[in-house]
């Protein structure tokens, strides 16, 4: 029951997930959400994002960013790392992930979404097919609606770590 909102890879940061060994897997495109995934609650984008992104289109990704932020929010982050984005996105519904991919020329075999959240970012990629990666937010200063939503993901955080450790035959 718990498995729609697990994960297919968990990782400490965006800025750690092997792009280039994606890219050589097929992978062309990359959603990505913005507060705590690459930046802190906020923030504009700051160095590290802004060469993550020139890495990516260097390699040769399409890059969208899916918030559901106002357009304001969203375009202040975009202004420096130059992606395409949709704003008020309504995550996890189905319809942003499938707008984005469309817009990047992808497909759910070759599409890619990075996020910190379980019941937004996580779930509504998989809700469509999109292998997914969920990070560790950067920063734990967050609005209230998401501190309530951390202490059920760590329920289904708790969960599917066992069900890792099952996997590889530790319980």
């Amino acid at each position: 029951m718990l498995e729609c909102f697990y994960p297919d890879v968990e990782v400490d940061s965006a800025y750690g997930i092997d792009y280039e060994g994606l890219y050589g897997q097929g992978y062309r495109g990359i959603i990505f959400d913005i507060d705590n995934t690459l930046v802190e609650h906020g923030a504009p984008a700051n160095e590290r994002a802004v060469a993550l992104f020139r890495r990516l289109h260097g390699l040769g990704f399409q890059t969208l960013l899916l918030s559901n932020n106002k357009e304001p929010r969203v375009k202040m982050f975009n202004d420096d790392v130059g992606s395409q984005y949709i704003f008020l996105a309504n995550k996890p519904a189905k319809g942003g992930y499938l707008r984005a991919m469309e817009k990047m020329g992808t497909e759910p075999a070759t599409t890619l979404f990075v996020g910190d959240q379980l019941f937004t970012d996580v779930w509504g990629a998989r809700r469509v097919g999109i292998r997914t990666y969920l990070t560790h937010p950067i920063h734990p200063k967050e609005e209230i609606q998401i501190v309530l939503k951390r202490k059920l993901e760590k329920i289904v955080l708790y969960f599917y770590h066992r069900s890792l450790e099952k996997d590889k035959g530790g319980i």
